[in-house]
C-alpha cells in the first residue's frame, strides 16, 4: 500500500513559484502570464494539448529558455537561470521527452558524465559498480556496461531518469516519463517518485495519460493556449473533467473496433506476411527469431511487449528497413523487394518510433518534410525536378488535414512540438498507405484529443481496406483499438490473441515470457496454420 504524501505545513514556502511567466517565439505565443507553484512533498501533474506550452514552460524553469516576462522564484528567492547547469545547482532536474544521452558512451559513462561527484581518477569497473548501486537505490534497473546506442527507447528512458535522480534534485521534472515503459515498469517508477516525494521533495510530471495522472499526482495544473486554465486537487478531478479542461470541450469516446456499414471486409489473403523471419543485431545475435505473422487488409493488428523485446526489429521487417537474416517477408504473397523505398512504393506507410530523427529532417522546413515521401513523383517531382510550389501545396493540404497550426511552411520542423510533428508524420504516411500502415508508438507524446484523432485515422484506414499495425506500450489502447494482438517476449512471438477476448493480465503474462491458458490465446503457430 502506498504511503501518504508529505503534508505541507501552513505557510510553507513553495519549492518553485512562477509569477506571470511569458515566452514568445516568432508568430507564436508559447506561454502568457503563467502563474504556478509547486509545494514541498507533492507531485504536481501538468496537462495540456500539444502546443499548449507545457514543455516550453518547463524549459524556462530549467534554464534552456529565458522568460520574456515574469519571475522564477525558488525557495522564496527570485532566480535567473542562464544555463541548465544553474537550474541543476538550484536543485531542479528534468528528464526530457527527447533523450539527452551520448549514444557512443556506456550507461555508466552517461550516468557519471558532467557530475560533480564523479571521481577524477576512475576505472570502468568502478563506474559500473557505482551505477549498479544507484540503480538499486532508486529501483530503476539498467545495464551499466551497455552502450546507449544499442538500447531500446524504453531502456534509454530509464537511464535518463536514473541520471537525473542521482543528481539529488529537490524538484524533479519528468516529460512523458512512462511513454516507453510497460505497466510494471511504470509502477516501479511511481514507487520511486512516491519515495522521493515522502522526503519532502517535489515532482512535476507532464503526461497525457489521465489515469496515470489520477494515480500519481496530488494536484493538477492545466495549460490551454499557453495560459494556466486552472489548478485542482487531484481528488476533486476525474479523467473526463480534466480532458474537457485541456481541450475546452467534451471528448466523445467511440467504439474503435466498430466498423462503418460500408467498410471493406477483412481480406482473405494477407497483405504482408512474415514466415519464420528473424533479424540479427550489430553483434550478430538473433534479436528477433522464428516469427510467423500475417497482416490482413481491413484489420488492425496490435503488438505488445516489454521494451526491447523485438519491436524495433519487427517494425524494420514490416517496412523494409531490415533484411531478414532468416525466413522471408512477403507482400501480397510475393517475396518483398529490398529497401524501405520499395516498401513505400508498394503502398506501405511507416510512423516510426523516433519521429524527429527517423521520420523527419529536423533542420528542413515543414514543406520539404511533408514532401519527403513524394518528391520523386508528380506533381512534386519527376524528370529530375523538384517543384517547391507543388511541395508547398502538398504541405498545406497535409497541415490542414492534420489540424496543426504553424507559423509558416518554411519553419524548421524541429521548432514544432513533438505532438504536432507526430500528427504531420501520421498524415503524410497515411497518404501512401494504400496497402498497410505500420505505426510504432503512434500516441507517444500526444494529448487525449490528438490520440482520439489518431485512432480515428487508423479505423478509417482499416475500413478503407488497408492493414494497420500498431505497436504500443499502452495495453488499454491496444485492447480498445485492435482486432488482434501479437505479444513479443525476448525476440519471440509468444501468441496472437483476439482482442475481444484478451485481457491485460493474459497479455502481461505473455510479455513476461509465460504461456497463457489455452482457452485465452491462439498460439502463434496454430493461429497462422488456421489462416493458411
Amino acid at each position: 500500500m502506498d504511503s501518504a504524501p508529505h503534508q505541507t505545513a501552513a505557510g510553507e514556502i513553495p519549492v518553485l513559484r512562477l509569477a506571470g511567466i511569458s515566452k514568445y517565439f516568432p508568430g507564436v505565443i508559447a506561454n502568457e502570464a503563467v502563474d504556478l507553484d509547486v509545494r514541498p512533498g507533492e507531485i504536481l501533474a501538468l496537462l495540456g494539448e500539444n502546443g499548449a506550452g507545457k514543455s516550453t514552460l518547463m524549459n524556462v524553469v530549467t534554464g534552456i529558455y529565458r522568460p520574456d516576462a515574469g519571475e522564477i522564484i525558488v525557495d522564496g528567492y527570485g532566480v535567473s537561470f542562464a544555463t541548465p547547469h544553474d537550474a541543476i545547482r538550484s536543485g531542479i532536474g528534468m528528464v526530457h521527452q527527447h533523450f539527452k544521452l551520448v549514444p557512443a558512451f556506456t550507461v555508466a559513462e552517461n550516468i557519471h558524465l558532467g557530475w560533480d561527484e564523479t571521481p577524477r581518477r576512475i576505472t570502468r569497473d568502478i563506474l559500473e559498480t557505482r551505477t549498479k548501486a544507484l540503480s538499486e537505490q532508486f529501483g530503476i534497473p539498467v545495464r551499466p556496461s551497455a552502450t546507449v546506442a544499442d538500447l531500446s527507447a524504453g531502456e534509454q528512458q530509464k537511464v535518463e531518469i536514473l541520471r537525473v535522480l542521482s543528481r539529488k534534485a529537490r524538484l524533479l521534472i519528468l516529460d512523458e516519463p512512462t511513454a516507453v515503459l510497460t505497466p510494471d515498469e511504470a509502477r516501479d517508477l511511481f514507487r520511486a517518485l512516491r519515495a522521493f516525494r515522502e522526503k519532502g521533495n517535489a515532482v512535476i510530471i507532464i503526461s497525457h495519460k489521465l489515469d496515470e495522472v489520477m494515480d500519481i499526482s496530488d494536484r493538477v495544473s492545466v495549460l490551454r493556449g499557453g495560459r494556466n486554465a486552472g489548478t485542482f486537487e487531484t481528488r476533486d478531478c476525474s479523467p473526463p473533467m480534466l480532458a474537457a479542461t485541456m481541450v475546452g470541450r467534451e471528448i466523445v469516446r467511440r467504439d474503435l473496433r466498430a466498423r462503418r456499414p460500408d467498410a471493406k471486409p477483412v481480406s482473405e489473403n494477407p497483405v504482408i506476411s512474415l514466415v519464420n523471419a528473424g533479424v540479427r543485431d550489430s553483434r550478430g545475435v538473433m534479436s528477433l527469431r522464428d516469427v510467423t505473422l500475417a497482416l490482413h487488409g481491413g484489420e488492425i493488428l496490435g503488438v505488445a511487449g516489454v521494451a526491447g523485446s523485438g519491436q524495433k526489429e519487427l517494425t524494420g521487417l514490416l517496412t523494409g528497413l531490415c533484411t531478414p537474416a532468416q525466413g522471408e517477408v512477403l507482400i501480397d504473397g510475393q517475396k518483398a523487394p529490398a529497401g524501405a523505398a520499395a516498401f513505400a512504393e508498394a503502398g506501405i506507410g511507416h510512423i516510426p518510433q523516433d519521429r524527429l530523427h527517423s521520420a523527419l529532417a529536423p533542420s528542413l522546413g515543414i514543406a520539404d518534410n511533408m514532401a519527403l515521401r513524394e518528391y520523386r513523383q508528380a506533381p512534386v517531382g519527376g524528370d529530375g525536378m523538384y517543384r517547391s510550389d507543388e511541395a508547398a501545396d502538398l504541405a498545406k493540404e497535409i497541415v490542414e488535414v492534420a489540424d496543426v497550426k504553424i507559423p509558416d511552411l518554411a519553419t524548421p520542423i524541429r521548432n514544432l512540438s513533438g505532438g504536432n510533428q507526430q500528427r504531420l508524420v501520421a498524415r503524410r504516411e497515411i497518404r501512401i498507405a494504400q496497402k498497410a500502415l505500420v505505426a510504432a508508438y503512434p500516441g507517444r507524446g500526444l494529448d487525449i484529443g490528438a490520440v482520439a484523432t489518431m485512432h480515428r485515422y487508423f479505423s478509417e484506414l482499416r475500413d478503407a481496406g488497408a492493414g494497420v499495425v500498431v505497436i504500443s506500450e499502452d495495453l488499454e489502447e491496444l485492447l480498445n483499438l485492435s482486432d488482434r494482438i501479437a505479444v513479443l517476449c525476448a525476440g519471440r512471438l509468444m501468441a496472437v490473441l483476439p482482442a475481444q477476448s484478451a485481457d491485460i493480465d493474459t497479455i502481461g503474462m505473455l510479455m513476461g515470457g509465460r504461456t497463457a491458458p489455452d482457452d485465452a490465446t491462439d498460439h502463434a503457430a496454430d493461429h497462422q496454420a488456421g489462416e493458411g
